[in-house]
């Protein structure tokens, strides 16, 4: 069973989300609070966590950047409809989505199970898969059905949202995409970011693929947008 943790100061809204996700066969975990969720997160093994932005004793924001110094978690980010700096911000440190409240339960139940359904992690190498869910382009692989993302065979992780970007270029690796392009292909459900959330996500890719040895994973056509590197 796929364990999610809600992390929410406000009591009633842990017990609505309790109710949608155990409805729909999911198992719940909660914190009431960022430094509870940390040490939660250490204690246990989660599939994804839905948090709130605003809360008490550590926020979601800095939970999030703690998390993601050692995982790549799914982080689904409640927030409210004035917040949306916080939303932005949230989805720039490494969230993978947001619901904004008052939500509806369904809603957010499609969430979770759409980040889950993109994010479904395994380390077997993408030979082993099927041809349609793989693409290559130089030293870059791609598992689309696994979520993996490889570079000269070593494996590089990445957040729901980079490897959708990733996705998305390496299927037309010479087209060049704009910020608006990226963020039709990389976002569901109509979200709008800021272009600065889109230079903050290429910017997290290039540096993990520069951990692994790639210098140049995507280029910048000044004035236009995002390209693939033809030398990967």
């Amino acid at each position: 069973m796929t364990d999610i943790l809600i992390v929410d100061d406000d009591p009633h809204i842990r017990e609505v989300i309790n109710f949608a996700l155990e409805k729909a066969n999911f198992s719940v975990t909660h914190a009431r609070d960022g430094q509870q969720a940390l040490s939660l997160f250490k204690e246990s093994t989660y599939q994804l966590i839905v948090m709130d932005i605003n809360m008490p004793e550590m926020d979601g924001l800095e939970c999030c950047q703690q998390i993601r110094k050692t995982s790549d978690i799914p982080i689904l980010f409640l927030s409210s409809r004035d917040d949306e700096i916080d939303r932005i911000l949230g989805l720039e440190i490494g969230g993978d989505d947001y619901v904004t409240k008052p939500f509806s339960p369904r809603e957010l139940v499609a969430r979770v199970k759409a980040i889950l359904k993109r994010t479904q992690l395994t380390k077997s190498p993408p030979a082993t898969t099927n041809e349609e869910n793989r693409f290559n382009h130089g030293l870059l692989s791609l598992n689309i059905e696994q979520h993996m993302a490889w570079w000269d065979e070593q494996p590089v992780s990445l957040t729901a949202i980079e490897f959708s970007i990733l996705t998305q270029m390496i299927k037309q690796p010479k087209y060049v995409y704009s910020r608006d392009a990226i963020m039709d292909g990389a976002y569901q459900h109509n979200i709008v970011v800021s272009d600065r959330t889109i230079d903050s996500h290429i910017r997290h890719i290039r540096q993990k693929f520069a951990d692994n040895g790639c210098d140049s994973i995507i280029l910048t056509q000044h004035g236009v947008g995002y390209k693939l590197s033809p030398c990967c």
